[in-house]
């Protein structure tokens, strides 16, 4: 079991932090925020010269890595468009992405987008998506759907893996903005990066980054080599893991930020408010780990230690 990332699927992470950066980075998501339908023109110019969706992740060992190196880079500049959901596109339907979805209460942040979109549940009953509802918090809407068959057992595992991939990138940049805030910062003549009770937060907050980190790259995994049902179970624990870790983590970040921290002038706050629906959709944490308590019964996670 190999769990690192290939060198060239790492450079491509690299190559497209860079052209990110470059094509606006903290301004498109403020860009976005003010005109959502504008989303599309803002970024995909450099996806397109990345080649971003030439990628096949559902049939290339090498596409699926740079697929997550990608979605994890996106998430570090909190991209105002759907990579994730884009590069985990059915191949025998005629559509231009998927969402996993509640059945109950079908909704993504699809907000100004006019691409064509399906949507699966974690039965594999599969939708296409006729209509956005009213604008929500954070580019997310309500969605009416078309009923297209129940065959996307196997989308699912890949469509959970990728959006943890972009919640990874979040927690990423998250804790490099507070490294950064705390050394700069002074109190009582020193800086805040000094004291104790500064490191032992971040030290928690790394912790819970670093197991995101691995669990991503062991669901990366499971999808080349495991049947769907036990993807699905390692892309839900991998789920479980980020969005518990978000808790932590941003709940760290804001209170060494103190106040500002809450403030628009601060990437933290535009960075925490656009992870949330990445956190709570299709479901949050409680229903997360209930779903994922019901698969698995007495039978556990399969793994090194099952």
């Amino acid at each position: 079991m190999i769990l690192d990332l290939s060198d060239d699927a790492q450079e491509y992470g690299r190559e497209a932090l860079k052209a990110f950066e470059a094509a606006g980075g903290d301004q498109l998501l403020a860009q976005a925020d003010a005109k959502p339908d504008t989303r599309t023109g803002l970024v995909m110019p450099v996806l397109d010269g990345l080649g971003v969706f030439e990628l096949e992740p559902r049939s290339d060992a090498d596409s699926l890595e740079a697929a997550a190196a990608v979605c994890r880079s996106a998430g570090y500049w909190a991209l105002p468009y759907p990579v994730a959901e884009r590069l985990a596109r059915p191949a025998d339907l005629d559509v231009d992405g998927l969402v996993v979805i509640d059945a109950d209460a079908p909704e993504a942040a699809l907000q100004g987008l006019d691409d064509r979109w399906a949507t699966v549940t974690l039965g594999g009953n599969r939708s296409t998506v006729t209509k956005t509802g009213a604008p929500g918090p954070s580019f997310a809407t309500a969605l009416e759907l078309s009923a297209a068959d129940s065959s996307g057992l196997d989308d699912v595992a890949l469509a959970l893996t990728l959006p943890s991939w972009t919640l990874l990138g979040m927690l990423d940049r998250a804790i490099d903005l507070t490294v950064a805030h705390v050394s700069l910062r002074k109190q009582f003549g020193q800086t805040l990066s000094s004291f104790q009770g500064v490191q032992f937060q971040l030290t928690d907050a790394e912790v819970e980054r670093s197991g995101v980190d691995m669990l991503a790259k062991h669901a990366l995994w499971s999808l080349g080599t495991h049947p769907a049902d036990e993807a699905i179970n390692d892309a839900l624990a991998l789920r479980l893991a980020a969005i518990e870790a978000a808790e932590v983590v941003f709940r760290v970040c804001h209170q060494l930020h103190g106040a500002v921290g809450f403030c628009d002038e601060t990437t933290l706050s535009w960075l925490s408010r656009y992870s949330q629906p990445l956190r709570r959709l299709p479901f949050g944490v409680s229903t997360t780990r209930d779903t994922l308590t019901a698969r698995l019964g007495r039978r556990g996670l399969t793994g090194l230690f099952s």
